[in-house]
């Protein structure tokens, strides 16, 4: 008899392990940056991150280069989930889908409840979550938070992150060069019509996709965006006839290529140019200002109303099943990690304040202390929460 060959490792549990290791060196990244903003380091360090490198400071190769390719992983990871992932049907979308609108919808109005006028522009900084400090955490936790919510809460960031992408293009672009703009929309038909005819080698996407970064850089909208875009087009087919390497589909191999280098170089580079915040030098009111309550509280209680209660609305009303082995209180574990927020957070920060250091000092003190609060009661609650509940009455 045959013997079944043995089944490698699926693509969300590649992703979990990898992203919570990750995690805990973007940790490391954070409050690394926070001791150098705060120590006699300060003033050399600023300077690094304002010299500049052929046309770009250093901070915008990070903030506008580096990030394309994180930008890049995000959307190879929501095109697999949903073409064939935990995304892949609409029963298993309505629970995390659910619960992620509920998750961007509460933050943002939390934060307006605290800020009008210009400072208004920073409501979708509550909004994101941070999927590898969340899954560092539950790492920590091991076999006492079943795989069940570890996938939803998978699930759950990459719909946040869509929604993140969708708001930067939308509200976070500046003024807008159309001869760019169209020769960005040239560049992405070609990659399309790469996909159509069926080429599978990644070279041609990764040459044009630099010409598209190029191109959206100069544009207007945020360069980050050319990621996604060519994510979007990487083709997810095998190569037909072939039974080595080389028959992972081309979205494969990109991903298992990117994931190292993202997880443990761009994203705690990005942390480090980006935490720095100089808690000793702001005044006193930074941290009792209307943006940091407005961040703080919408990632701490606008993500536990929103992701907790669209979560438990959704299963009472019979929409979608309570994760299995899962019970209320791990529910809400889960929800109050969502409240991490840090990569995604600052990221829209620097978007949204362009032109104000303290409006970013800020926000980021607001996405500091928001995100560290919800790791620490989400890691309590957790370690508390029995491994298995019966599943909530409908």
């Amino acid at each position: 008899m045959n013997q079944k060959p043995h089944a490698r490792p699926s693509a969300i549990r590649q992703f979990l392990e990898s992203q919570s290791s990750a995690g805990i060196v973007l940790m490391a990244a954070a409050v690394i940056a926070l001791l150098v903003a705060n120590s006699p380091l300060r003033s050399g360090y600023q300077a690094l991150l304002h010299a500049y490198v052929g046309p770009l400071s250093l901070e915008h190769w990070i903030n506008d280069g580096l990030m394309a390719v994180f930008f890049l992983l995000v959307g190879l990871e929501i095109k697999r989930e949903v073409l064939d992932g935990q995304l892949s049907t609409w029963p298993r979308r309505v629970l995390p889908g659910v619960a992620a609108a509920g998750g961007m919808v509460v933050p943002a109005l939390i934060y307006l409840a605290f800020n009008r006028g210009p400072t208004a522009a920073g409501w979708a900084i509550p909004a994101a979550t941070d999927i590898a400090f969340a899954l560092g955490v539950i790492a920590l936790l091991g076999k006492r938070v079943p795989a069940s919510l570890r996938v939803f809460l998978a699930a759950l960031a990459i719909i946040d992150d869509l929604g993140a992408v969708t708001i930067i293009a939308l509200f976070y672009t500046a003024d807008l060069s159309l001869p760019d703009l169209a020769g960005a929309a040239a560049a992405l038909a070609v990659l399309i019509a790469f996909n159509r005819l069926g080429v599978r080698r990644l070279s041609p996407y990764l040459l044009v996709g630099l010409v598209l970064w190029v191109l959206v850089l100069r544009s207007g909208v945020h360069a980050t965006l050319a990621g996604v875009m060519l994510a979007f087009t990487i083709p997810m087919e095998c190569t037909p006839g072939r039974h080595d390497a080389e028959s992972k589909s081309p979205l494969h191999r990109l991903e298992h290529a990117l994931h190292l280098p993202v997880g443990f170089l761009i994203v705690p580079i990005f942390g480090l140019a980006n935490a720095a915040v100089p808690i000793l030098g702001l005044p006193p009111g930074a941290l009792i200002a209307p943006v940091t309550i407005g961040v703080a509280l919408g990632l701490l209680v606008g993500k536990i109303v929103g992701v907790f209660g669209f979560a438990t609305l959704a299963i009472r009303l019979g929409l979608a099943d309570m994760p299995a082995h899962a019970g209320r209180l791990q529910l809400f574990g889960v929800a109050l990690l969502c409240g991490i927020g840090f990569t995604m957070s600052i990221f829209i920060t620097l978007l949204a304040f362009p032109n104000s250091e303290l409006l970013q000092a800020e926000a980021k003190i607001g996405v500091l202390a928001g995100s560290l609060l919800s790791g620490v009661f989400g890691y309590l609650v957790l370690s508390k929460a029995k491994p298995e509940r019966p599943a909530l009455p409908v």
